[in-house]
């Protein structure tokens, strides 16, 4: 039903508002010049939590596909993220990133079958424009190496949430949730600890609050929802909601820091919140048949 829809809708769209708050609890709240510390913490405990509770271990193909899955949704896409955020202007690399919903639409194309229709293309254009004005600088620097690395972070995430359709998992969404969040941290670790250095010998309880949050509701709420979304809405329709991030990342930066918001940047904020209705609102005018993804045959005899 159309209000089932709305309402999957909504509530995935609090994943990436969600990661939208990371800029201002890193800021605030977290050591300076320390994100790939705050991407272990943020999905290892949270991954090694849920898998806990659940109780549930991958089972033959699910190792290494929970592997990749991991790495490429949370692992190399944090690791490229980390380099990109160095190289380039934040601006800069939002913008880059905020190509993934196209990304994703060509994977969609060919992996699951889904039709790109030109609504999708242009919606997808006036993201990456609307982003553009939210955040870019004229005084913005390129570095290739920068530029290459938030590319690939789009290009990594993008395969990550269409496998993450293709490959319908056979277990529950938190313990499925959990073995991804393990993998990517699992993976980040060593990254972390070879450019970083070990962690600080003495965290303040801010620096605690901040890593309990990331942990908690960044990691395992928000993507608890990601994935959910995932599972029953096209993989398209959830990455269009992810250009909700810098949105919500530049309003926090103006309600909470006091950060100057400009004419422009208000003008970009409506051109997202356009594409991201213009992105889904065909799809809710009625009925449309889901692509369903393959079903592991192994797999879906497991309890």
């Amino acid at each position: 039903m159309l209000s089932n829809r709305i309402g999957v809708l909504l509530i995935t769209a609090l994943a990436p508002a969600i990661w939208g708050t990371t800029y201002l609890v890193t800021t605030e709240l977290l050591p300076p010049g320390r994100p790939l510390l705050a991407g272990v913490v943020r999905a290892l405990p949270a991954g090694l939590a849920l898998v806990a509770v659940t109780r549930r271990l991958p089972q033959g193909i699910w190792w290494w596909r929970s592997l990749l899955l991991g790495a490429l949704n949370i692992g190399a896409f944090f690791a490229l993220l980390f380099v990109a955020a160095y190289r380039l202007p934040g601006g800069v690399a939002a913008t880059i990133g905020a190509i993934q919903p196209l990304l994703v639409a060509g994977l969609a194309t060919g992996l699951l079958g889904e039709r790109l229709s030109r609504r999708t293309v242009l919606a997808g254009a006036a993201g990456v424009a609307g982003v553009s004005l939210l955040v870019l600088r004229a005084d913005a620097r390129l570095d290739w190496l920068g530029v290459a690395a938030a590319l690939g972070g789009a290009v990594v995430m993008a395969t990550g949430v269409v496998l993450s359709k293709r490959w319908a998992p056979p277990a529950p969404l938190l313990a499925t949730t959990g073995w991804q969040l393990v993998a990517g941290g699992l993976l980040l670790l060593p990254v972390a600890l070879l450019v970083e250095g070990p962690p600080p010998a003495t965290l303040s309880a801010a620096n605690l609050a901040g890593y309990g949050y990331l942990t908690v509701i960044g990691a395992a709420v928000a993507y608890a929802l990601w994935f959910r979304g995932i599972r029953v809405l096209s993989p398209t329709d959830v990455t269009f909601l992810g250009l909700l991030s810098p949105l919500v990342a530049t309003a926090l930066g103006w309600l909470a820091l006091g950060q100057e918001l400009t004419a422009v940047q208000a003008l970009g904020g409506l051109i997202v919140l356009a594409a991201l209705v213009a992105a889904q609102s065909h799809r809710t005018r009625g009925p449309r048949t889901p692509v369903a993804p393959r079903r592991d045959p192994v797999a879906s005899t497991r309890p």
